[in-house]
C-alpha cells in the first residue's frame, strides 16, 4: 500500500457519513419534489459532506491565521470565514457575526434616536407639519389656518386645502343602460 498524501481528497466508497434515511426525510419535506431516487439522495449526501468539510477547513484556516493560533474551531472562526470568503456569503444570515450586549444596546439606541428624529421631521405633501387628525385619517379642520389666510391676497378667494382622500368621485354612470362595460366618472 502506498502512503496517502494529506492534500488528496478521499475516494468515494459508496458509504456516506450522514444518515441517508434522515436526508430522505428532509427531501420529502419539500413540496416541489415528488420523488427522489436513491442515487440522487446519495449524491446530495456526498455534496453535503463536501460542503461541511469545506466550511470546516475555512474556519480552521481562520483559527490558524490569528496571532495566537488555536487548534479548535470556534463559532467566531466560522462567522469570520463566512464574512470574508465570497463563496460563503450566502450563509451571512445563517452564521452572523456575534456582537456583545453592549454593542447591541448601542445599536438599538441609535436606531431609536433615528426613528424619533424622523417622526419629528415628518411633513405632509404641501410642506406643512402633520395635521391633527381624527380616527381613520379624517382631518379635524379643513378651514385654512391663520398663516394661510394672511399669506394670500385679499382679492383672491382662498379655498381650503382638501386632502387627497376627500377627492373621491361622488357619482358613477350606470353602465347597464348601455352595453359598454367601462365605468365613467363625472364631476
Amino acid at each position: 500500500m502506498s502512503p496517502k498524501n494529506v492534500g488528496e481528497p478521499d475516494e468515494i466508497t459508496g458509504q456516506s457519513a450522514l444518515p441517508i434515511s434522515r436526508i430522505k426525510k428532509i427531501i420529502q419535506l419539500d413540496d416541489d419534489i415528488v420523488q427522489c431516487s436513491n442515487n440522487a439522495t446519495f449524491v446530495i449526501a456526498m455534496a453535503t459532506e463536501m460542503f461541511i468539510q469545506y466550511l470546516a477547513e475555512q474556519g480552521h484556516n481562520v483559527a490558524k491565521s490569528e496571532r495566537k493560533p488555536r487548534k479548535t474551531v470556534q463559532y467566531k472562526d466560522l462567522a469570520s470565514a463566512v464574512s470574508h470568503i465570497d463563496n460563503l456569503e450566502f450563509l451571512a444570515d445563517v452564521i452572523p457575526k456575534t456582537t456583545t450586549y453592549k454593542q447591541f444596546k448601542e445599536k438599538k439606541a441609535k436606531e431609536a434616536a433615528k426613528q424619533t428624529e424622523m417622526e419629528k421631521g415628518q411633513r405632509t405633501l404641501n410642506g406643512a407639519g402633520a395635521a391633527s387628525s381624527n380616527t381613520n385619517g379624517a382631518l379635524a379642520d379643513l378651514a385654512p389656518t391663520q398663516n394661510e389666510t394672511t399669506a394670500s391676497s385679499p382679492s383672491v378667494p382662498r379655498t381650503p386645502v382638501v386632502p387627497v382622500s376627500a377627492l373621491i368621485a361622488d357619482r358613477t354612470v350606470d353602465s347597464s343602460a348601455r352595453n359598454d362595460t367601462d365605468v365613467e366618472m363625472k364631476d
